[in-house]
């Protein structure tokens, strides 16, 4: 990572984690933040195997409990094959929540990696969509602000598209495969949600308009794929 931030704790995804594969046993969680990912995967299945990475010494501490092991590294330059060894044996998932939009070259770091993922294993990557209606309004009101959070967080220095996160970061890394996409977000439904009596309504309008309308409605885009490149050694 260039810049340094503040430690990454939240709820973990449901997205995501809805779409870790059945019978996942080894991730490889990087840019783990707090551990939260890991901690949902872990009460679901206590037998997994979660090994995280952070640039953090602070947010490491704050994941170790969730996990296996935690390793700091700065993923644009420390992913030697030395370091890599330390992180044991080949994963069945490597999951990138949130993290590829904080780096120079993710597609870079995604190819090596790769190198620690068994054959026909699981790449699970979620990146922030900015062109969510939110942003749009910000932009054609006039307003290009960087925040602490958010899909304008000032750390983020890749931006990706509902459309175009599989063709920036799926298609130019050879036996990768894309299997399923979703995003989540919600509709721009105004002086509607203020109804209590139209939450049941205003839950269905927002999943219709990520279904329909993703690279509009949704705030992220989670994408999996099949690894179908060289076994890890």
């Amino acid at each position: 990572m260039t810049r340094i931030a503040a430690p990454y704790v939240n709820a973990g995804n449901p997205l995501v984690l809805s779409m870790v594969p059945p019978g996942v046993c080894r991730v490889l969680d990087v840019g783990c933040g707090g551990g939260d990912n890991a901690r949902h995967l872990r009460a679901a299945d206590p037998e997994i195997e979660v090994v995280g990475l952070t640039h953090s010494a602070e947010e490491a501490a704050i994941a170790a409990p969730h996990m296996d092991a935690v390793h700091v590294i700065d993923l644009e330059h420390g992913l030697t094959d030395a370091a890599m060894a330390d992180w044991g044996a080949p994963f069945d998932l490597l999951l990138f929540s949130h993290v590829l939009e904080h780096l120079i070259d993710p597609v870079a770091v995604l190819r090596r990696c790769l190198t620690r993922l068994k054959p026909n294993g699981h790449v699970l990557i979620a990146v922030p969509n900015v062109l969510e209606w939110r942003t749009r309004m910000q932009f054609l009101c006039g307003h290009f602000v960087y925040a602490d959070h958010g899909i304008l967080d000032r750390t983020h220095m890749r931006f990706f598209t509902y459309r175009t996160a599989p063709d920036e970061l799926v298609a130019p890394v050879a036996g990768l495969d894309l299997v399923k996409r979703q995003g989540r977000g919600s509709a721009p439904l105004g002086p509607l949600r203020r109804l209590s009596a139209a939450r049941g309504l205003c839950a269905a309008l927002d999943r219709a308009g990520v279904q329909r309308r993703p690279n509009f409605c949704a705030r992220e885009t989670v994408m999996l794929a099949r690894w179908q490149g060289q076994a890890a050694t």
